[in-house]
């Protein structure tokens, strides 16, 4: 989102630093959370990473379940939460594919996503609600968009706008799993498109 020229003065001094290093520790802790998954990755690790020390890092993170939700926040302001575009002239299919080459493009964002998502699983995680709410959202938008071209009469007969959106979230995170298993094996664009040319209607 822009500001308007000199409508937000220029931060300096203390509060840019803090700044700088928060955001130093967030892209340290996606990395290590990344490849080492929430259990596996340590605060020692992400400290060494954002160069340093553990002391400093909970100074701004006081907990590891802290600099999970810290991550996970960051996580979606650099690639999107993954809603489609609220306006029907932008199709839903154009904005699923959109995100998806984003997606793949950006270092790290579907490992760190994939790996977390399975964790929240596991007992007592503290990402669980997270991702919990994250699905209820995307299932909930897609169905928003999906009922909405339904009215438009680009739904296809006996398609259900609710079990499309949950269909759709499923496949793509699955997709995404065989494409970070073994890159090149699936085309996530590809399979995307067909799916959705299988509920909806050509315009």
């Amino acid at each position: 989102m822009s500001t308007k020229t000199g409508s937000v003065p220029a931060r300096r001094g203390p509060y840019a630093k803090s700044t700088q290093r928060r955001e130093a520790i967030l892209a340290a802790a996606h990395s290590v959370f990344a490849t080492r998954g929430y259990r596996g990755g340590t605060l020692q690790e992400v400290a060494d990473r954002a160069g340093m020390s553990q002391t400093s890092l909970l100074h701004y993170f006081p907990s590891k379940s802290s600099l999970l939700m810290g991550v996970l926040t960051w996580r979606d302001m650099v690639s999107g939460d993954g809603a489609p575009a609220p306006d029907l002239e932008s199709s839903i299919v154009d904005s699923v594919l959109k995100q998806a080459r984003f997606n793949e493009g950006v270092p790290g964002v579907l490992e760190l996503y994939t790996v977390l998502c399975a964790e929240s699983l596991t007992e007592g995680n503290p990402g669980r609600q997270f991702f919990v709410d994250r699905f209820a959202q995307l299932r909930r938008n897609y169905a928003l968009q999906l009922s909405e071209l339904a009215v438009a009469g680009r739904l296809r007969p006996g398609v259900d706008p609710d079990v499309a959106a949950a269909s759709l979230v499923g496949l793509w995170d699955g997709i995404q799993t065989q494409w970070l298993l073994a890159p090149g094996s699936v085309d996530m664009s590809v399979c995307l498109n067909a799916y959705l040319n299988l509920v909806l209607l050509p315009e």
